[in-house]
């Protein structure tokens, strides 16, 4: 079966150029091969992203903000205290730490998210809504799943500085409730979020090679097999 909306989007299926209007299909598919039916679904604890935040903001909409963060808290973020003072910092804390953390797993297996828009990037920093995306057969920092993005934007190399982008942007959605302390305080964690993924890059790519303790070394090993595996 199929969900359609009687509301027309602009589709270019084939990336050719070619954009017709057409009405929108949410989220199932049909296969009639042998009389077999299947449903696909994209299933997830949690929808919110970054942009769910961002609108909300951007239309100075500070209440249903206050309040659909303070829902999210509390429904996803049981470590954090509903009644601390610092409930959004230290909210915005954690999406910083598992967004390098979830990146960092992504470049750890080659995979390559499509469309890295501050509306595709989970608040649980989880993968959601990738749209066309892949798995690198071999390195290559400018591998890109996604045809129709003329310019690069979300290759496969720039998916860190991507993840930064957002949660700067997560962050400019949060500073209407935060106090000019707070506001310093989150500057400080975004600042510190290019140590924790590479930390976390670092930290797979060791185990991958089995590489055990530390060395000063090691780095410099990671980056000389990736640019081998360029050049190969």
């Amino acid at each position: 079966s199929l969900v359609v909306s009687d509301d027309g989007v602009w589709r270019d299926q084939f990336y050719s150029g070619n954009i017709k209007k057409e009405r929108k299909v949410f989220n199932t598919f049909q296969n009639n091969m042998l009389q077999h039916r299947a449903i696909v679904l994209h299933l997830a604890k949690s929808w919110f992203r970054i942009g769910s935040l961002e609108i909300l903001a951007h239309s100075g909409e500070l209440d249903l903000q206050r309040r659909l963060l303070d829902f999210i808290i509390r429904e996803h973020f049981p470590s954090i205290a509903m009644n601390d003072s610092n409930r959004y910092l230290a909210f915005f804390c954690t999406v910083v730490s598992e967004t390098a953390n979830l990146i960092a797993l992504w470049m750890s297996v080659g995979f390559g998210h499509g469309v890295c828009n501050t509306d595709n990037f989970s608040l649980l920093s989880i993968t959601i809504d990738y749209g066309p995306f892949g798995f690198m057969d071999s390195y290559d920092p400018n591998f890109l799943p996604n045809t129709s993005d003329d310019e690069g934007t979300y290759k496969i190399g720039n998916q860190a500085n991507v993840g930064l982008f957002n949660l700067s942007k997560l962050l400019q959605a949060l500073n209407p409730l935060l106090d000019p302390r707070q506001k310093k305080l989150a500057s400080q964690i975004l600042e510190g979020y290019g140590e924790c993924y590479y930390s976390r890059f670092t930290e797979l790519f060791k185990t991958k090679l089995g590489l055990l303790g530390e060395n000063e070394n090691d780095n410099y090993l990671i980056a000389f097999l990736l640019k081998v595996s360029l050049l190969c």
